[in-house]
C-alpha cells in the first residue's frame, strides 16, 4: 500500500531506490533524485498542513537532508513511505517547537491575473486553515495532516504514528470536529 506516485513496472521500487542511495556509488545521485521527485510534493503537503506554508519549504529541506544522511538506516521493515511520514513528522514537531506557533504569515500562492479577490480569498482561507489546524493537540493535528494532506489510510497512519487503527479514527474524527468549531468560530463554514 505504497503511496508513492504511480510508477511504471519499468521503474525501480522506493526500496531499491533507498538502496542504491544509501550506498556511495554511480546511481548514488540518481537514486535519491527519483525519490525526491517522487516523494517531495506530498512531503510538502504534510508539512504545510502541519507547519503553514510559509514555513513547509524549510521542513521540506530538513526532511529531504535527514532522509539523505539516514538512508542507511532504512531497513525496509516498513514501507518507504511510512518511514518518510515519520521523518516529516519529526521534522514538523522540531519547527513547531522552535516557534511555539503556526505562522500566521504564510505567503499566499500568486494570484490568478484573471482573479485577483478569488487568490486573497484562498489565502485568507488558507491562513484561517493554518491557524485552525495550529489549534489542534499534535495528535490529532497529526492524523488529520496525514488523512487528509497525505491521503493515507487509517492503517497506514497507524503505522506511522505508532498506535492502533482506533485510535486513529478517534483522532481523526476528535480533530475534524474541533476544526468545524473553530472554523465556524472565525465565521468560515466548512
Amino acid at each position: 500500500m505504497t503511496h508513492a506516485p504511480p510508477h511504471s513496472s519499468h521503474e525501480p521500487s522506493d526500496a531499491h531506490l533507498a538502496r542504491l542511495a544509501a550506498h556511495p556509488g554511480p546511481q548514488r545521485e540518481a537514486a535519491f533524485e527519483a525519490l525526491v521527485r517522487r516523494h517531495a510534493p506530498r512531503v510538502h503537503r504534510l508539512a504545510s498542513g502541519m507547519v503553514g506554508p510559509g514555513a513547509a519549504d524549510d521542513v521540506v529541506q530538513e526532511v529531504l537532508i535527514s532522509m539523505y544522511r539516514n538512508l542507511g538506516g532504512f531497513r525496509g521493515e516498513a514501507q518507504f513511505s511510512t518511514w518518510l511520514h515519520r521523518i516529516t513528522l519529526n521534522a514538523c514537531h522540531r519547527a513547531l517547537a522552535a516557534r511555539q506557533a503556526v505562522a500566521l504569515e504564510d505567503t499566499p500562492e500568486p494570484a490568478a491575473p484573471h482573479s485577483p479577490v478569488r487568490a486573497g480569498e484562498q489565502a485568507d482561507l488558507r491562513d484561517r486553515l493554518a491557524w485552525a489546524m495550529g489549534q489542534l493537540p499534535p495528535d490529532q493535528r497529526e492524523a488529520v495532516s496525514l488523512r487528509e494532506l497525505s491521503g493515507l489510510d487509517y492503517a497506514e497512519i497507524a503505522e506511522v504514528m505508532g498506535v492502533e487503527v482506533g485510535t486513529v479514527k478517534s483522532r481523526i474524527h476528535r480533530g475534524r470536529a474541533a476544526l468545524r468549531g473553530l472554523l465556524a468560530g472565525i465565521g468560515v463554514t466548512p
